[in-house]
């Protein structure tokens, strides 16, 4: 296993790696669903922390893999073998998604997390015996995740899963590991590939949305009842899904990708990008079932089920590219601005719909001031 050049022309996502997200496609489901769930049961305290843990360990360990394989992805027998047993505890994580989030059961989401990042213990295993530049790195990696996975084991014997404290403790282990590492030597990331990836999963988590969407037409056609209310929630839905693409893809993360600490914060800043944008498919899903007549939350709690999501969203992609603190154009201080609105439309009679129209200004007002800071000299 041989570390691949940082300067790697055409480094592009490969079949292995797409098959890895559609499989992750089922754990980002199956918590949405869990979290909807809770919601429409008038449980909005507890379903949000349990979508927050449960997230944290889905997005952790997709992370985690794909910085790895920007460094390493050989492509050989064992490395998709290896490849394979993470697919396996993923699956395993979507399986035991519900549990978690509904029951505060973390047996099978914690069985299959440990899995896969023992599974990752061994890959880094193969990069020290192999690579000697980072052997150092490579075993530092591998000796740090298998510390903390005897932590997760051990807290699942602990009365009621070691509760909040326990998960806290071990996450920030967790988020401390790559630190530790990397201050002491760089693995061989590449920053156009590792963009790419997280732009991948940003389109797969944004996906939720577009089936809450689909699904929102499809209540309205068969019921025929509020029909014209859920369309305008599926037309606020599409409008705010397509703008959040939008403001994603038209940054040049890459360009930004050059230290390892811009890298540490965007890459550790995409836990609220990739949360709030599952959330927002959540969000649409539960104001559909409210116009109706189903779900226990008044008016404001279901508006915000969609708006605070979208607000998240937005204020988190701002702060990831560099634009919080320094408001010395129109074009900074217009995200905050836009994240602020979409708040406020929690309180008009029409929350999505307001908040797709707002996302989309949002977009347009980008676009012409980027245009014309390009025509001044």
């Amino acid at each position: 296993m041989v570390a691949r050049h940082t300067g790697e022309k055409h480094r592009t996502a490969t079949a292995l790696e797409l098959l890895f997200d559609l499989c992750f496609v089922a754990a980002v489901a199956q918590t949405a669903s869990a979290f909807e769930h809770e919601l429409a049961e008038g449980r909005p305290g507890h379903g949000l922390l349990g979508y927050a843990l449960v997230f944290f360990a889905i997005w952790w360990a997709w992370m985690n893999f794909t910085w790895f394989a920007s460094a390493y992805d050989t492509d050989d027998v064992p490395y998709r073998l290896l490849t394979l047993v993470q697919i396996i505890g993923a699956l395993v994580m979507a399986a035991g998604a519900s549990q978690a989030l509904e029951h505060g059961d973390f047996t099978g989401i914690t069985s299959g997390y440990v899995l896969m990042r023992l599974a990752l213990v061994s890959q880094w295993l193969r990069a020290a015996y192999t690579d000697r530049a980072s052997r150092r790195s490579a075993l530092r990696y591998a000796l740090g995740i298998f510390v903390l996975e005897i932590g997760w084991l051990v807290r699942l014997a602990l009365p009621h899963d070691g509760g909040l404290i326990t998960f806290a403790l071990l996450a920030v282990g967790e988020l401390a590991v790559p630190i530790w590492v990397e201050r002491k030597g760089r693995t061989p990331w590449h920053p156009h590939h590792i963009a790419e990836r997280f732009g991948l999963f940003t389109l797969i988590v944004l996906g939720e949305a577009i089936t809450a969407s689909a699904l929102a037409v499809r209540t309205a056609l068969d019921t025929d009842k509020a029909l014209g209310s859920v369309l305008l929630i599926a037309l606020g839905g599409i409008l705010t899904v397509f703008a959040l693409w939008w403001l994603y893809f038209a940054q040049d993360a890459p360009r930004r990708l050059t230290t390892m600490t811009t890298a540490m914060l965007w890459s550790y800043g995409h836990y609220g990008v990739f949360a709030a944008a599952a959330a927002v498919g959540v969000g649409l899903a539960v104001n559909v079932a409210h116009v109706t007549g189903h779900g226990a939350l008044g008016d404001i709690q279901v508006a915000l089920t969609f708006t605070v999501p979208v607000a998240v969203f937005i204020t988190c992609l701002w702060l990831l590219h560099g634009q919080a603190g320094r408001p010395r154009r129109t074009a900074d201080v217009l995200p905050p601005v836009a994240a602020l609105a979409v708040l406020a439309a929690t309180f008009t009679t029409v929350p999505v719909l307001c908040a797709g129209v707002i996302a989309s200004l949002l977009t347009g007002a980008s676009l012409v001031l980027a245009r014309r800071e390009a025509r001044t000299p």
